[in-house]
């Protein structure tokens, strides 16, 4: 159960890899997103409406939404499904090829925890007192790092970005499971736009209307 008075609840995922060796096949894009609930009771029916789905889909209840081991009727469906709620969805996309930082081309939890500072931080104020919820299991010393790195560069005494920060599995929760749905709709997107991908433009169109920022990371 998400907590009540509460600003924004994120819930954050990704999609490509950390690395950087592109000619050895790693990701070229890296795409972090955040979906921003102003109101628990809104989270809340976007879960059951998903679960709803999962069940009349015939999936069982373990069952994971996962964009990349999913065909294209079960990402159309599960995209309109979560559309009719009240969300918004925010994306920093990172060419990799445009990172020349030495320290984050070859520290990947240095790479991640710089994007998601940067995804959370420049907002618009969109993401204030924030309970954000983060794909991923990680240990225990870099959990207690990142929040500490997280804490030192979103808050101050004039604005509070991060009110607690908790890793989950994905398996776990459908909202995180969202998030990653629409992380991979946005990578699609940028990889294949110029290509001969027939379903690059319909995930994108479904859920253009939730976006509230596409950031190019340059």
């Amino acid at each position: 159960m998400i907590k009540k008075g509460l600003q924004s609840l994120v819930f954050i995922d990704e999609s490509g890899d950390a690395g950087f060796k592109l000619e050895k096949g790693s990701s070229i894009y890296f795409i972090i997103v955040a979906v921003v609930f102003d109101d628990f009771l809104e989270a809340e029916k976007t879960a059951v409406a998903i679960k709803d789905m999962r069940r009349k889909e015939h999936f069982p209840d373990a069952f994971e939404f996962k964009f990349n081991n999913s065909k294209r009727k079960i990402r159309e469906k599960f995209l309109r499904t979560i559309t009719p709620f009240d969300f918004k969805i925010r994306y920093l996309i990172v060419d990799k090829r445009k990172i020349h930082s030495n320290e984050l081309k070859h520290n990947k939890n240095s790479f991640f925890s710089y994007v998601i500072k940067m995804l959370l931080k420049y907002s618009n104020n969109c993401i204030l007192n924030a309970s954000i919820k983060i794909d991923g299991s990680g240990d225990r010393v870099f959990k207690r790092n990142f929040s500490t790195y997280l804490r030192k560069n979103l808050n101050s005494d004039e604005k509070k970005i991060m009110q607690n920060l908790r890793f989950v599995d994905s398996k776990e929760n459908v909202l995180i499971q969202l998030a990653d749905m629409v992380a991979g709709s946005e990578r699609r997107y940028f990889e294949f736009r110029n290509g001969l991908k027939m379903d690059v433009e319909i995930y994108r169109n479904i859920i253009k209307k939730k976006i509230d920022d596409e950031w190019e990371f340059k």
